[in-house]
Formats: structure tokens, C-alpha cells, sequence
């Protein structure tokens, strides 16, 4: 039997035996905790503690009134060391609250929990999601409770659980669904409590049979509306697009949301949270990063409070074997290029890794040379070497019109490029530049 796939994509190497077969294991934090007020897409948080203050786990210490956001909480005990700028994982400085952990992880009132989540109206569960600051915990952060709030009258027929974790390097999806299959899938069902006419569908790439026979072997125990979907092994299968086309088969229109073809897309990770909030009435207090690389002397996968400082998970892992010529926050493929380990992990922190130059070579540019291999490998079916000179010349328009916005950055343009091209930075400041000429525009209107 195929297996579910989507045209174009690529096929780098997975590097994955690094941490595949690496149990989850758990970090308690020495130093203090550093927590940003954007870790999510959004309005950023305001701090709603002060200097001084004591803070227990899971008190909330940060919140705005914008829809689109979501709560920070203290992943420890302590007191507030200070308020102000540090340095994130973007290496941009982020008004941050810096709670010095006291080791007692004291827990304070928190969620109520609800061992029977039917008991409860949806409406009630998106707020305890809210409350809980729940985001995409895949890397995209965007507020879950507001993914989870469609417009009126969009209906949502399919629930897609992304398990396909196609970045190179990162086992931390992999793991959770071998490790603890039970709250996924109980988090799922919250979601099919919501929207009682939908279907689950849990989409696995083919490279993880352990995960798929523990998801399985899981669901054999439900009655619920649920599946799971094995997926070819192709990056980036883990798009939120390109998982709606090969399981539904319906195509996301440029600048719509997946509501709009009936669908709702949810990261392993965001659905455990989300069955520990309703159930257990425990907010978003840690994740699970793999700490992974060439560079890394023990790759592992390690769950840690959110603040921890990267330095701390590296050093768990044995540190550095070597100097590595790039560290990168997340995967290969669409991860942050990071200035210092020195930075917080946030919500969004998937992977950590420390790479030599045997995985992260440096090359120059040439010209184009034609060949067509962008178009080959583009999953949203762009012309990339096109898109490319636009933005080198400043045409925004034109790159506009040959579809430039709807490119999903996922890097396998420039992955099979002979020429080195730098495409999808060349995209990423193609999108920014139309952006930018929208408000001037906006701005010349209102004059």
C-alpha cells in the first residue's frame, strides 16, 4: 500500500540515531530561570510580578488582555531576581522576568483539574487551554486556544496530530509518542470533545514503526473517532500544508488558515499539554528538547523546566566533543542559527544542536546555472530561482505575484541548489519587503 506523500519535497539525511533510542530523561535546573515575554506569536506578555517577589511553580508571572497570546508561568520556586533585557535565542533582547530557583519546586494554586473532561462545555476547556498558556509546542507557537476558536460557521471536520517530525537530528516528538502515547491520544479526545464531528488522525512518518505500534497498540483501548496515518518518509512532511494535503487531500488557499478547508493541525507535544491542563490542571511548566549534533560529546533527549539556560541542557549532554561551527536552535533545515548557548529554552525550543563542518559547511554563492532543481524540490509547487532575483532586485511586486508569499521557508530550495544559491533567505526577506511595502502603502492612504 503507497503511503501518504505531497509533490516536490527532498530527502536529506535523518541523522536521527543520535537520540532515536535515547529515553527522555530529566533535568533539574541549577542556576536561575530566564523567562522572555514573547514565546509565543502574538501581543508579548507584560510581567505581572515584581522585583523581590516569591513565585511558586506554576504561578502565572506574565499575561496580556490580546486575544492572540498566551500566560507565562514560573517553572520553579524562588524569587524574582530582576525585570529587564536579555539576550533570547534570536539573539535579540527581550524584556525578560529572572526568577532564582530556591531547588524546593514548591507548588502553588493552580489549574482545577477535571479527571472527566466530558463533564465540562468546550468553551470551558478552550479557557483552561488559554489559562494554561498552551502554543504549538512543534515550533510555531501560535496560541492554541485561538486555533482551537475557528470563525463562526467554519466547520472542522479532521483534528490532524503532526507526529511526522521530518527535521533531521530531532527525536523529541518520536520519543513522547513511544514513551507516553496515553496523554497524546487523551489529548486528542479533548479535541474531538470540542468538535464532536470531526475525525482523528494521527500522521507518522514511516521511519518511526515504534511510535506508530505504540499509538496503535494505545488506541485499541478507545472507541474514539481516531486513526492513525503512516506517512512517507519525505521533509517536509511535518508542514502544516503539506500534512492537510496528504490526509485530506485539500489545498490550503494562499493566505488562508486551516480552518478554512475543515482542519485543525496540533503538535504531539501541544496535545500532551493539553490533556495534563484539562486533567490534571497543570499549565505549560517544561518541554522535551533534543540535544543533539556531531558536536555533542552524549546527544539525549531531556525534558526541562521552561527558563533553563541551553548551556545547562549542553552540559547535560556532555558538552561539546568539539568546536562546533554552528548551533543551532531546532533543525537543520529551518532552525535559528544561535550567538549564544547563554539564552533561555522557550516554548517553541525543539532541538538544541551543536554541529562541526562536516554537517554545516560554509560555501559561497555562483549564479544560477538554471537547472530547475528549486522548481523539482519546491512542496508549494514555486519557482524559487525566480522568487530569488525578484528579491534581489527589489521587485517586490513581481515576487508577490509569482506566489512569494505563500513560500513556507522550509529550506529545501537551497538544500538541493549545485549554485549555493541562498533561496529561501532570499524568500524570507522577499516576504518581510512585501510586508514592509504594505504599510507604506497603508501609510500614504492615510495621508
Amino acid at each position: 500500500m503507497s503511503l501518504a506523500t505531497f509533490r516536490g519535497g527532498i530527502h536529506p539525511p535523518g541523522s536521527k540515531f543520535m537520540t532515536e533510542n535515547k529515553e527522555i530523561e530529566m533535568l533539574v535546573p541549577k542556576g536561575e530561570l530566564v523567562y522572555p515575554m514573547s514565546q509565543h506569536l502574538g501581543a508579548p506578555c507584560v510581567p505581572i510580578v515584581k522585583k523581590g517577589d516569591r513565585v511558586l511553580t506554576g504561578q502565572k508571572i506574565a499575561d496580556t488582555d490580546a486575544f492572540v497570546s498566551a500566560p507565562i508561568m514560573s517553572s520553579v520556586s524562588g524569587t524574582v531576581k530582576d525585570i529587564g533585557n536579555r539576550m533570547t535565542i534570536s539573539g535579540a533582547l527581550e524584556t525578560c522576568v529572572i526568577v532564582e530557583s530556591d531547588g524546593l519546586f514548591e507548588h502553588g494554586a493552580s489549574l482545577l483539574p477535571h479527571r472527566d473532561f466530558r463533564e465540562l462545555e468546550p468553551a470551558e476547556c478552550v479557557k483552561i487551554i488559554r489559562e494554561a498558556g498552551i502554543v504549538g509546542m512543534g515550533g510555531a507557537t501560535f496560541p492554541t486556544h485561538v486555533k482551537l476558536s475557528p470563525p463562526p460557521g467554519k466547520k472542522i471536520k479532521w483534528i490532524i496530530v503532526n507526529g511526522a517530525e521530518c527535521e533531521p537530528f530531532l527525536s523529541c516528538d518520536n520519543r513522547l509518542m513511544i514513551e507516553h502515547p496515553e496523554p497524546i491520544i487523551g489529548g486528542l479526545e479533548i479535541c474531538l470533545h470540542i468538535f464532536p464531528e470531526a475525525e482523528g488522525i494521527i500522521a507518522v512518518e514511516n521511519n518511526k514503526p515504534e511510535a506508530i505500534r505504540r499509538l496503535t497498540g494505545e488506541l485499541s483501548e478507545h472507541g474514539a473517532n481516531i486513526r492513525v496515518a503512516p506517512h512517507d518518509v519525505k521533509y517536509p512532511q511535518g508542514a502544516e500544508k503539506m500534512l492537510i494535503l496528504t490526509v485530506t487531500g485539500q489545498e490550503i488557499p494562499p493566505g488562508a488558515l486551516p480552518a478554512e478547508v475543515g482542519c485543525l493541525v496540533l503538535n504531539v507535544s501541544t496535545l500532551t499539554h493539553i490533556w495534563h491542563a484539562v486533567t490534571d490542571g497543570t499549565p505549560v511548566l517544561d518541554r522535551v528538547v533534543s540535544v543533539a549534533g556531531d558536536a555533542v560529546a552524549s546527544p539525549k533527549n531531556i525534558i526541562a523546566p521552561l527558563g533553563t539556560s541551553v548551556r545547562e541542557l549542553v552540559d547535560a549532554a556532555g558538552g561539546f566533543s568539539r568546536e562546533p561551527a554552528r548551533i543551532l536552535s531546532g533543525g537543520p533545515m529551518m532552525g535559528i542559527s544561535m550567538r549564544s548557548i547563554d539564552v533561555p529554552i522557550v516554548k517553541g525550543t525543539s532541538g538544541i544542536l551543536a554541529l562541526s563542518p562536516k554537517y554545516a559547511p560554509t560555501f559561497d554563492e555562483s549564479n544560477c546555472i538554471r537547472c530547475g532543481r528549486c522548481i523539482t524540490a519546491c512542496p508549494m509547487g514555486l519557482w524559487p530561482s525566480e522568487l530569488d532575483k525578484a528579491v534581489r532586485l527589489r521587485q517586490y511586486s513581481n515576487f508577490e505575484q509569482n506566489g512569494g508569499m505563500n513560500c513556507i521557508e522550509c529550506g529545501s530550495c537551497t538544500y538541493v541548489c549545485p549554485s549555493r544559491r541562498f533561496l529561501t533567505q532570499t524568500c524570507r526577506d522577499g516576504k518581510a519587503g512585501v510586508m514592509a511595502e504594505r504599510v507604506k502603502q497603508k501609510g500614504i492612504g492615510a495621508k
